[in-house]
């Protein structure tokens, strides 16, 4: 290229507009920014990093921590018991999570279609467990599965007194028992968000649908379930999180008993941190656990992605 050729092209204006600008910093929107990031910085960041070294120590808080590498993770890994809690999480799941969000489509799929005599009263009602703290929801649950609660009272009303039991104090009831708790607590959330997602749906899509001859139950899979899809996301999203950190319906009703039938990770960390005052191990093992939760969250994120986007 000769010098004559360089000099016109470095003056051509079309040229000049299509060089690279630099990106400046507007400092106006950080600054509105700072102070939520200064709080997540100091109460989940600073936290986090302190977990993660304590992981690396054998640290009861009082004396000065001995470094043990990898120590705490591999008894995370090859403690029985942990493993066996794991498998308690992973049952929950179902129970706190995949039912709930069945339940959540049908009842869903059923209120867009029919119509319901004082609806919103209905909805408010299943939605009213999210309002509850889930204290007062772990207590009332324990004095309904008591062996003179609600439960065992009805059951002898309608002559099914064989069937009666402590169902939180059997080694065979207890997790299903906490399991059903979680059912009733999600269902009603994951029923709002599906009922948002459709009222989102064109209702010219059914009628189309119809037109072609299908019926209602074909339409709720054909059109309503892949329409949900990021409500679905969504829904997984919280109940998993939520059976995976459960901790205090489990403490406030049965405490991992009886025996170590309904021991979950999150109480082995309380356990080891506040009571056994092993530091090291109780934050190897949350942090075990928020990176499952994350794979998990990240997976359902990527299965139930918009593919079209």
């Amino acid at each position: 290229m000769t010098v004559d050729t360089r000099t016109a092209v470095l003056l051509d204006p079309a040229v000049e507009r299509r060089a690279p600008r630099r990106r400046r910093i507007d400092w106006g929107s950080l600054c509105y920014v700072a102070p939520a990031l200064l709080v997540f910085v100091i109460f989940v960041a600073v936290p986090i990093g302190i977990s993660l070294q304590y992981s690396f120590y054998d640290y009861n808080g009082l004396t000065v921590g001995r470094p043990v590498g990898l120590d705490n993770y591999v008894s995370v890994f090859t403690d029985p018991e942990l493993r066996s809690a794991l498998g308690h999480a992973l049952l929950l799941v179902v129970f706190y999570s995949l039912i709930p969000v069945a339940i959540g489509l049908v009842l869903a799929g059923l209120m867009s279609r029919i119509k319901v005599f004082a609806l919103p009263l209905f909805r408010a009602l299943l939605f009213l467990p999210q309002v509850l703290a889930t204290v007062v929801i772990a207590i009332a649950w324990r004095k309904m599965y008591g062996l003179e609660g609600p439960l065992n009272s009805v059951l002898s009303f309608f002559g099914l007194g064989s069937l009666t039991t402590d169902w939180l104090g059997n080694y065979t009831t207890a997790l299903p028992a906490i399991g059903l708790v979680g059912t009733w607590f999600e269902s009603g959330l994951c029923m709002v968000l599906f009922l948002s997602g459709i009222a989102l749906i064109d209702n010219s899509v059914y009628e189309a649908a119809s037109l072609d001859g299908a019926g209602p139950v074909r339409s709720f899979f054909a059109i309503t379930v892949p329409a949900l899809r990021p409500q679905i996301s969504i829904a997984l999203i919280l109940t998993i999180t939520f059976a995976l950190r459960n901790f205090d319906i489990v403490w406030n009703t049965t405490r991992g008993g009886p025996g170590s039938t309904t021991t979950v990770p999150s109480l082995f960390v309380y356990l080891d941190a506040f009571q056994n005052r092993n530091l090291g191990q109780a934050s190897s093992l949350a942090v075990v656990m928020t990176l499952a939760t994350v794979t998990v969250v990240g997976t359902v994120r990527w299965l139930l992605r918009d593919k079209d986007a």
